[in-house]
């Protein structure tokens, strides 16, 4: 069995406790397959978010649009990534937000 590394500073682990923390909020980044819960998501993000049982740190992180409060809030990467154009965020907003806090600012 490989041993998983639980020990890199500032990297969060994703884990069966974390997938099963964040499985709503994988939905919910499923969803966004279909066109109706994209528009739906655009026109009423909130109400979206709490139609599929997002909790309020998850529904503050998306409206934040913060990726890292989002992945702390039990969120995947991959489906965060794919989700990331429903915050306005391209790859390089993704990798700025990640930096910010090593540099010492916010990145909004």
């Amino acid at each position: 069995m490989r041993r998983v590394r639980d020990d890199v500073p500032g990297a969060p682990v994703f884990d069966a406790r974390v997938a099963r923390k964040g499985h709503l909020l994988s939905k919910t980044c499923d969803s966004f397959n279909d066109q109706p819960s994209r528009d739906a998501f655009v026109a009423d993000e909130d109400g979206c978010c709490r139609r599929y049982g997002l909790n309020a740190e998850q529904r503050r992180a998306s409206a934040e649009r913060n990726v890292l409060g989002l992945l702390a809030a039990g969120g995947n990467a991959d489906n965060l990534a794919e989700s990331a154009g429903h915050f306005g965020l391209d790859t390089q907003g993704i990798g700025a937000q990640q930096a910010a806090p090593k540099l010492g600012r916010s990145i909004g």
